[in-house]
């Protein structure tokens, strides 16, 4: 049997029964189609990563006070001027330094001086360099940022979230309210609405830190934090930088966390979405194989009279193995090639809704039909085999 006889064959049992040859080789399209769509989507969605990049995550570095090699004798190793000195570092445009401050069971939050049923609130005291606020990019409802003045003189003021002025009944800053934190009053200065970074801070109760260390002492439960906004690029230097420019004579008392860079992102993004989605198509490429497999092997029964008068005219068991495969192979080919097409469609698409510049590997649509191509040619192994030692009288007589 020639070639061109083999695919003769394939094409007259293919058409011969068409919807029966579609639904057969809708298996194949969907794990083609799936595969072609995982590999373009992911690599469309990894492209946008650097042109989308968060740019206030690739700006923001902290730096975590481990406290040396006897944490619980320096409880505190931020210096009194770290702001400052960050400050100064090339590329950096705020940074200030925070801690959580431990009140006792019997200290709260409180819109007034007496202990009132409901009228505390299980707000947070942050302790708070004036950097930190302008590192997080605040927006004001009311009022402003503490400062250097406030910082500097222990001022017993405090800056609040909307959310925490609403549990406290605070409205408005024109008639200086003032929160309680225990038995002490800080005046509300300012009251954010939103905040860029750090969204924790808008249900707490932001203190100066200078404050906060006369009346409550240094931090005790977690060691303070330094926030660090920097231009974008500089971040990476500036986590080099900043434990040498905090202390220099003991660097090692600071860790530096920098952000992960656009290409390591776009690298786990693409990983993470390929394992996933290339198992839907493995999974589909699987019931499109089962799926051809028992279609040829019930066409291998229903025509067992035709295997037998083919036989009878000469044909031997290689030519009945050929035209089955042929035919199981056309089908896997033919979903191949219309899962490749759907797939590059659905890649466009999803790219034209998202307005995204769409990224299609021409190996893997290349590659695709004859991926197809192997999945009818493994599905027909069998059936063909079972066709080809069907005994010609036997056949015959069905």
């Amino acid at each position: 049997m020639s070639v061109r006889d083999a695919v003769s064959e394939a094409l007259a049992g293919v058409l011969q029964r068409p919807a029966r040859s579609a639904l057969t080789a809708l298996g194949t399209v969907l794990g083609v189609g799936s595969f072609i769509a995982v590999i373009g989507l992911t690599g469309t969605a990894a492209s946008q990563i650097d042109s989308r990049f968060n740019e206030l995550t690739a700006t923001e570095v902290s730096v975590k006070d481990m406290g040396g090699p006897d944490p619980s004798r320096i409880p505190l190793a931020f210096p009194a001027d770290a702001d400052a000195r960050i400050g100064r570092l090339n590329g950096v445009t705020a940074a200030g330094v925070y801690w959580k401050v431990r009140l006792d069971r019997s200290q709260s939050v409180r819109s007034s001086p007496s202990h009132t049923r409901g009228d505390d609130t299980q707000a947070q005291v942050v302790a708070s360099s004036p950097g930190v606020l302008q590192a997080a990019r605040p927006s004001f409802a009311q009022g402003r940022v503490f400062d250097a003045f406030h910082e500097r003189r222990h001022e017993k003021v405090a800056v609040i979230g909307a959310t925490t002025a609403a549990r406290l009944g605070i409205t408005t800053l024109q008639t200086r309210p003032a929160v309680f934190i225990g038995d002490t009053a800080f005046t509300v200065i300012g009251i954010i609405d939103d905040i860029e970074r750090k969204p924790e801070l808008l249900m707490s109760v932001l203190v100066p830190r200078s404050t906060a260390e006369h009346i409550w002492g240094p931090p005790t439960d977690e060691r303070a934090t330094m926030l660090i906004a920097t231009r974008l690029g500089a971040a990476q230097q500036i986590a080099d930088e900043a434990p040498t420019a905090l202390r220099p004579e003991h660097p090692e008392y600071f860790r530096a966390l920098s952000p992960p860079t656009p290409k390591a992102l776009r690298s786990a993004v693409g990983s993470d979405l390929g394992q996933l989605f290339l198992l839907l198509a493995g999974v589909c490429l699987v019931i499109g194989t089962v799926g051809i497999a028992n279609t040829t092997l019930v066409a291998v029964m229903e025509r067992t009279g035709e295997i037998g008068l083919r036989r009878a005219l000469g044909a031997r068991g290689i030519h009945i193995t050929t035209q089955f495969l042929s035919e199981s192979t056309a089908l896997g080919l033919l979903g191949g090639l219309v899962g490749t097409s759907l797939g590059t469609v659905t890649v466009v698409a999803v790219s034209a809704l998202r307005q995204w510049t769409p990224v299609i590997d021409p190996l893997a649509v290349a590659s695709a039909p004859a991926l197809g191509l192997a999945t009818g040619l493994l599905a027909g192994i069998y059936p063909a085999w079972r066709a080809a030692r069907i005994p010609p009288a036997e056949a015959l007589r069905r």
